[in-house]
């Protein structure tokens, strides 16, 4: 086999794999949807048994959840959508939109259920704590089942990794009513359950915001935070006949397909067919040790840049 039909098979299995991979994300939140919307009904139920404003709450914020899964799924499912004229980067910023409308729903359930705790601290109600004792552990399973469903994929999306924390949220918040119906069937200390929801409830709000801002990052067309603009300036200057590199440019479509443009200062006695070997080894170090998916370079020589700077500082 040659090596261009070694690469191209090998870009075929890698890219088979890619979308493989993101098929089983879309197929994953799709099963964690049904699942989340059948417990948010039994939940329901549930709390008015249990005489549970708790529960109820839970089962509001869990409404919330399965509309944020919902929106997840449909924009996992768009973003892999190859390019079009009217989106010529393709669909996979989506996914990145999915994680911020998932991330700001939790905010604001999140929110709510500071409201509703903190009055309980001082004000405690009477509940049925048997009744709450088998809806925790049924919550529990239920939730517990969704966050090992999504995370059987290997590099999950920020998107997923939003439905995680939503998950695993309604995981902890349901150990808590389970400890604290525990504890309210042999002890009268009705402050000990909205206490450990504050508790979990920011922990999570912390980890969802720093996901919000991973996510905010990327529709900013930030530069990714792993790498370094400087170690990359550096290593492209090694390569031989590359004097400078300039106005270099790197930013993330959906925080995993990256995309690398600069302007390459190259030695002027470089003809255009001198620039080949430059240009593939520039491609081969972004690609191979940096794990660049798309590569724009533009060659210039010093004179070029030069002018370029000057007509540049003049329309200034």
């Amino acid at each position: 086999m040659g090596k261009e039909n070694h690469d191209a098979h090998d870009h075929d299995h890698r890219g088979h794999h890619h979308h493989h991979h993101h098929h089983n994300g879309a197929d994953n939140i799709a099963v964690v949807f049904f699942l989340n919307l059948a417990f948010t009904i039994v939940e329901i139920f549930g709390g008015i048994f249990t005489n549970s404003v708790a529960i109820l709450s839970d089962a509001l914020h869990d409404m919330g959840d399965t509309v944020a899964l919902g929106l997840a799924w449909y924009f996992q499912k768009l973003s892999h959508k190859g390019r079009t004229d009217q989106f010529t980067f393709g669909y996979k910023r989506f996914n990145t939109l999915g994680a911020i409308i998932t991330g700001l729903i939790l905010v604001i359930g999140s929110v709510y259920i500071f409201l509703e705790s903190v009055p309980r601290l001082f004000h405690p109600e009477e509940v049925n704590a048997k009744g709450m004792i088998w809806l925790a552990i049924l919550g529990v399973i239920v939730n517990g089942a969704a966050v090992l469903k999504l995370r059987t994929g290997k590099d999950p999306s920020l998107n997923e990794k939003m439905i995680t924390w939503h998950l695993i949220e309604d995981v902890l918040g349901w150990i808590v009513v389970l400890i604290g119906s525990i504890i309210l069937l042999f002890f009268n200390l009705p402050w000990i359950d909205p206490l450990l929801s504050i508790l979990i409830t920011s922990y999570i709000l912390y980890n969802v915001v720093k996901n919000l801002w991973n996510a905010s990052k990327i529709i900013l067309q930030g530069t990714p935070s792993r790498f370094s603009i400087d170690a990359i300036k550096e290593n492209i200057c090694r390569q031989d006949g590359v004097e400078d590199v300039r106005n270099i440019q790197l930013w993330s479509l959906d925080g995993e397909h990256h995309i690398f443009s600069a302007h390459i200062v190259a030695d002027a006695s470089h003809t255009l067919l001198g620039l080949k070997p430059i240009r593939s080894a520039i491609n081969n170090l972004l690609r191979e040790e940096y794990k660049i998916a798309q590569v724009i370079l533009e060659f210039k020589t010093m004179e070029e840049c030069m002018e370029v700077e000057k007509a540049n500082c003049e329309s200034e």
